[in-house]
């Protein structure tokens, strides 16, 4: 039991005396080993701060390299500049030596000038003095003063100037009086004589011939609703009576009457004839029209030598075809007034062409879309300038009726040729073309009123048809509105017989199954 127990003690104490040397050595272990690393980090931040010295100084040599290159260049410009500012002060003094001398220069000239008017004064002084004594000895001789001399000798200057003027003119007056008639009177026959145009007289009716009597018929329609919608859409009024063979259509607008006559051309020639075709084939041959009028106008440009138009300027002449100034036919007169203008100014030394340019369209105030109240002179005188024509051209088409002054040669040529054509026996017939005004008259005066879409004037002016519009006039205003038309025809034109007031309304709905 007791050596047990000295065991124990003993092996205690070695447990403990073995920790405390092993904490020893540990302890001086850990010692060495912090000395160590201690030293080693030591020396790293020694090397560090050894590669940022070299580093900064490197920076520094580096800026301190760039500075000084910086200052030399500063040097050089600073050096150049100063290069250039000597030579341009050595330039500036040499160029006010220069002056000075050219002062000096000029200060001996002048007063050498200075001597010689000295000089030249003194010359004048003694010429004056000289022709103030030979004036006197003048006046002394002939007992006059010589302002009294020189006035005696203007006035016979005078004299003798008009004489001779009162003779010269006198023989100029008789030699023309002898001649202006016989050369005026040359120029417009041989004007006359060398221009040769067709002549045609347009009516107020077509006749539309037909194979046979059945086809009457058809173009009637069932209640007359086929001759009813022609004449609606072409504002023609189509007579079917007992004539063999033929159906007549009467309008005052040409236009109207061929788009109807090749409306029914069609329909009889193809045999389908009812509402819907029929407004198929007007809407056609209204296109069809208005490319011919377009047509017709290049061609007649062509066929003149006229270029360069404006394209509504051509479609006007085109158009000019279709209308008809007193019955005479307005393209063939506008073409016979172009001829002869370009002959009359090739005659008397002008330019032809312009000439030739202004007799075509001296009448272009008679067919626009829309004819506002103006003289067609000057309407066509606006159309033109709107389309940019010459100055020339613009004030002969202005003036060929004398509403404005002419201002240049070719407006009194073209006022004359205009005379000539229309002068002519047969060309024109006065009743044709008052007639024909009134009818337009009458149409433009339903069109004044609000809702008006089309107005037509048929049976030589006995019946105006009035084409509203369904959806601004209702049936009571279409009523009130034939009235008022009436009523403003009786007061404001004068017609024969009756007038018949006719007004349409009609409302369509239209779908399409697909």
């Amino acid at each position: 039991m007791g050596e047990t127990l000295i065991l124990i003690i003993f092996a205690v104490s070695g447990i403990i005396i073995g920790g405390i040397i092993t904490g020893t050595i540990m302890n001086r272990a850990l010692e060495r080993k912090r000395d160590s690393l201690l030293k080693e980090a030591m020396d790293k931040a020694e090397v560090v701060k050894k590669e940022k010295i070299l580093q900064a100084k490197e920076k520094f040599l580096q800026l301190k390299g760039e500075h000084e290159k910086f200052v030399h260049e500063k040097n050089e410009e600073v050096a150049r500049n100063e290069n250039r500012l000597k030579q341009k002060e050595g330039s500036l003094n040499q160029k006010v030596e220069e002056l000075a001398k050219k002062q000096k220069e000029i200060t001996v000239i002048k007063q050498n000038l200075t001597q010689q008017l000295e000089i030249l004064n003194k010359k004048q002084a003694d010429l004056d003095k000289a022709l103030k004594i030979q004036v006197e000895k003048l006046e002394a001789i002939s007992s006059l003063s010589a302002v009294e001399a020189k006035s005696q000798l203007v006035e016979t200057l005078k004299e003798e100037a008009k004489s001779e003027a009162i003779v010269q003119i006198k023989d100029i007056i008789d030699e023309a009086r002898l001649t202006a008639n016989t050369e005026a009177k040359k120029i417009v026959i041989e004007t006359i004589q060398r221009t040769a145009s067709e002549h045609a007289i347009e009516n107020t009716v077509s006749v539309f011939n037909i194979e046979s009597e059945e086809i009457k018929g058809r173009i009637i329609g069932r209640e007359g609703r086929n001759i009813r919608t022609l004449e609606s859409l072409t504002g023609v009024e189509i007579i079917i009576d007992d004539s063999p063979d033929a159906i007549i259509l009467s309008g005052f607008d040409p236009v109207r009457r061929e788009i109807a006559r090749l409306s029914l051309h069609k329909l009889v020639t193809d045999g389908r004839i009812h509402p819907a075709r029929i407004e198929e084939v007007v809407a056609k041959t209204r296109k069809q029209i208005e490319q011919e009028i377009i047509e017709t106008g290049k061609r007649i440009s062509i066929d003149l030598g006229i270029h360069n138009m404006h394209h509504e300027l051509v479609r006007m002449i085109g158009k000019m075809k279709y209308r008809s100034s007193y019955g005479q036919n307005l393209l063939q007169h506008s073409i016979e007034v172009a001829k002869l203008s370009a002959t009359m100014a090739a005659e008397l030394g002008l330019n032809p062409k312009l000439a030739k340019r202004a007799g075509l369209l001296h009448d272009i105030g008679k067919v626009p879309d829309n004819e506002p109240d103006l003289p067609h002179a000057i309407l066509g005188m606006k159309t033109a300038e709107k389309f940019k024509e010459k100055a020339e051209i613009i004030n002969a088409i202005g003036a060929h009726h004398d509403e404005i002054e002419m201002n240049n040669l070719i407006s009194p040529i073209v006022q004359v040729c205009d005379a000539i054509s229309g002068a002519r026996p047969g060309a024109r017939r006065e009743v044709v073309e008052a007639y024909i005004e009134r009818l337009k008259h009458l149409e433009e005066l339903a069109l004044s009123y609000p809702g008006v879409v089309k107005t037509f004037a048929i049976q030589a002016g006995r019946e105006l048809r009035v084409i509203v519009g369904a959806e601004k006039v209702t049936d009571a205003e279409a009523n009130q509105l034939s009235f008022d038309l009436s009523k403003k025809i009786q007061s404001e034109m004068t017609y024969p017989g009756q007038i018949k007031i006719t007004v349409i309304r009609e409302t369509r709905a239209v779908s399409y199954a697909k």
